[in-house]
């Protein structure tokens, strides 16, 4: 039986870390990073995720600004108000939730924040930095994936990973970062052949393409880790249920570790989000990274050594 790889416990973790550092800075030096939101429309999925991370964001002692707009609002308007909180001195961090009404370019909008206030990590500029192994915002959801990692292997080199999902929001950063960490990288996507015999040679199989179950266990390596970032609902003896994207109850009887859904990458993503806006504030004030723990690693992995010395 594998073990479970609790990201609900390591989120925790990380946050009550990132809470003793903000107020480490508010002691010192009377201020605290501040996360600003942009949710337009009415989306039900979208306002509970904006809800969740304004919630933690003030929890972990930093300010909050939540704008919440009509869904008839133009693209100007939006742009305008992005170009007020890139403006803002108090606002280190900008979000925009996904989707955006089909009136409004998504690209426009993301391309239009200041990249070292964008804590989702999807500007260009971004991408660019992470793409040329330079110090980047790294999007929140691979960041979390790769320090379950960490926290699982230590060390990552050699190691043959497996990413199916060619996403910008996952995939491709996934595959970005485990290149990083001197991974052996395989993308696999809708169009890939012999999924099957790819998924038995890795050592790390993550899945990020929104398909419930459709990796058996059957499929995976022994002794391989699963990190299972799907997240679907489907109806199960009349219920909603959510599920991954791999057949967790076959594939926990193969692989050696495996995250579960609900309660493994979900929550690493918030708290990712938050300790982005940490490193965005210390880069603003010329602070020292608490994500920079003197190893030599992309942006934001080393805080896992950081936080397990605090714990």
């Amino acid at each position: 039986m594998s073990r479970i790889i609790d990201g609900k416990l390591f989120a925790q973790r990380l946050r009550e870390f990132i809470g003793q550092q903000v107020a480490i800075i508010k002691t010192e030096h009377g201020v605290v990073p501040g996360l600003a939101t942009i949710l337009v429309g009415q989306n039900p999925a979208s306002e509970v995720y904006v809800r969740n991370k304004a919630r933690q964001t003030v929890e972990a002692g930093m300010a909050s600004f939540k704008h919440t707009l009509d869904a008839t609002i133009s693209q100007a308007e939006l742009l305008g108000l992005i170009a007020e909180l890139n403006a803002n001195e108090d606002v280190h961090g900008i979000l925009v939730q996904l989707p955006l009404p089909a009136h409004i370019s998504a690209e426009r909008v993301i391309n239009a924040i200041d990249p070292r206030k964008d804590v989702d990590g999807f500007h260009v500029s971004n991408v660019g930095m992470l793409g040329t192994g330079q110090p980047a915002m790294l999007p929140c959801t691979p960041l979390g994936c790769m320090m379950l990692l960490r926290e699982q292997f230590g060390s990552l080199t050699g190691k043959n990973a497996l990413v199916v999902g060619r996403s910008n929001i996952v995939g491709k950063p996934m595959a970005q970062l485990l290149l990083a960490d001197d991974c052996t990288v395989t993308i696999a996507h809708r169009y890939s052949e012999n999924l099957e015999e790819h998924c038995r040679r890795a050592d790390i199989l993550v899945m990020a393409v929104g398909k419930p179950q459709m990796i058996p266990g059957t499929w995976i390596k022994p002794g391989a880790t699963v990190i299972d970032v799907g997240i679907n609902r489907i109806e199960r003896n009349g219920k909603p249920t959510l599920v991954g994207d791999v057949d967790f109850t076959s594939a926990s009887e193969v692989a050696g570790a495996i995250t579960p859904v609900p309660g493994g990458v979900g929550p690493m993503t918030i708290a990712c989000l938050l300790l982005n806006t940490l490193t965005a504030f210390c880069r603003s004030k010329g602070m020292p990274e608490p994500a920079n723990s003197g190893l030599e690693l992309v942006n934001g992995i080393g805080v896992i050594q950081e936080f397990k010395k605090a714990s």
